[in-house]
């Protein structure tokens, strides 16, 4: 018996890293297995329209900044984050600001710039981009009673409106400025000639600190300080609208000034210090499917994979209990002519038909004495059976042994039998004869 081809230990690691590798193919397929700074307009991007600089900056001021990349992850509580594309669906956007009436406050950034990866450059880094041009949004289904444009000449930077009057920045391109109008359009950020560049519809959600921005009479229920966590908001959860993309982008941010200012507006729109802060990647084209390897152990598939793993260690323990040589089975027919003949036998007993050889064991016994006693070849049956029958009486001259037949008369009785038993009588008469010839 051979050696095992494969020892325990080493079976074992075999099936320990094909399972490691199933859990690492589940894990990546959760996790989109994608890079996000592909240069988009979107918290991940860390190009000139890019937003990775209001997320790390918010990271750094000890908030909860989330990058969600599934629908399930836009219902989180805090201040949810929208920077959809110019070619995103407005009734995407309508849906999932809807869906966040009840759950919290919503800011949406309206893209500007057509960006490109700036592979022109040698010093680019991995996400810059190039500026080319603009492309505003049309998205329709969408607020349509809010309309888009661009300031006419230079806007000479930003300012705050209503309390916040003081506050003021610059823009990275005073030449193209992009503005928004509408009834019931409050202004938070404005240029100075009084082009609304951020604000919100006040007649659909507030929130005590955007009231106070724009200088409205506060709720009486409503908190003092807008640095307070998570103001309760006195109607609906509002929803904010930025129309100029560089008073949040990386590249607007490169202004000290507009980078305070950001951050003041993100705590405005989350009616205070927000505990979180969710950016959407799906309307940028960057939503993954949901973890396999935690649904799994969630409701109501938990039951289902716990069976799975009580079966696959069961057969895991039987396996290995049997691991070694495999016993090696017998031939079903074994090498040997006896073996063979015992074989062929048994098969024409089985099917019925042993009175289908009897002639050609005649025949076959024939061939062997003409063979053994070197009597001519290719004579006719009946020559060759009058020549055995000749040395068959000059063995016996005497003619003493009257109680056995010729050969002629045993090979015609043979092939004359038609019962099994007279068939196995008559060869074996056949066979003694031929026996006794050649001895």
């Amino acid at each position: 018996m051979k050696e095992a081809t494969f020892g325990r230990g080493t079976t074992l690691g075999i099936v320990l890293i094909g399972a490691l590798a199933f859990v690492a193919v589940l894990y990546w397929l959760g996790t989109g297995g994608g890079a996000t700074n592909n240069g988009g307009g979107h918290a991940a991007g860390r190009g000139l329209n890019g937003y990775a600089g209001l997320a790390a900056m918010l990271e750094a001021d000890d908030i909860a900044v989330h990058r969600a990349r599934s629908k399930d992850a836009l219902r989180q509580p805090g201040l949810l984050v929208l920077t959809p594309p110019a070619e995103a669906k407005g009734t995407d956007i309508a849906e999932i600001v809807a869906a966040r009436r009840t759950i919290g406050p919503t800011l949406v950034v309206t893209p500007k710039w057509r960006a490109f990866p700036d592979f022109n450059n040698p010093l680019t880094r991995r996400g810059w981009t190039r500026i080319d041009g603009t492309t505003p949004p049309d998205w329709k289904g969408y607020h349509d009673d809010v309309s888009l444009g661009f300031v006419p000449g230079a806007a000479r930077g930003w300012r705050g409106s209503g309390t916040l009057s003081a506050l003021r920045g610059r823009l990275p391109d005073d030449r193209v400025v992009q503005s928004g109008t509408g009834p019931g359009l409050e202004s938070l950020i404005e240029t100075s000639d009084g082009h609304v560049l951020a604000g919100y519809l006040s007649g659909d959600g507030s929130n005590p600190a955007l009231e106070r921005w724009i200088g409205m009479a506060r709720h009486p229920d409503a908190n003092s300080g807008e640095e307070d966590a998570n103001s309760d908001f006195t109607r609906s959860f509002p929803v904010v609208l930025v129309f100029e993309p560089d008073l949040l982008d990386n590249w607007g941010l490169a202004d000290k000034q507009t980078g305070l200012m950001a951050r003041r507006l993100v705590f405005a729109a989350a009616g205070g210090r927000p505990n979180a802060v969710t950016f959407d990647l799906t309307l940028n084209g960057l939503g993954a499917s949901r973890n396999l390897l935690t649904l799994a152990f969630e409701p109501p598939f938990l039951a289902a994979t716990l069976c799975f793993l009580m079966a696959l260690l069961a057969a895991g323990w039987r396996s290995f209990n049997r691991f070694g040589p495999a016993r090696v089975a017998g031939r079903e027919i074994p090498l040997g002519k006896t073996v063979l003949v015992r074989n062929t036998a048994g098969l024409i007993r089985r099917a019925g038909r042993i009175r289908l050889i009897a002639a050609p064991y005649a025949d076959a016994a024939r061939e062997r004495l003409v063979h053994a006693l070197g009597l001519p070849r290719g004579r006719p049956p009946e020559e060759t059976d009058a020549a055995i029958d000749r040395l068959q009486a000059r063995l016996d001259p005497s003619g003493q042994d009257t109680t056995r037949a010729r050969w002629s008369e045993l090979a015609a009785r043979l092939s004359a039998a038609r019962r099994s038993a007279d068939v196995v009588q008559r060869a074996a008469a056949l066979q003694r004869l031929e026996r006794d010839l050649t001895e």
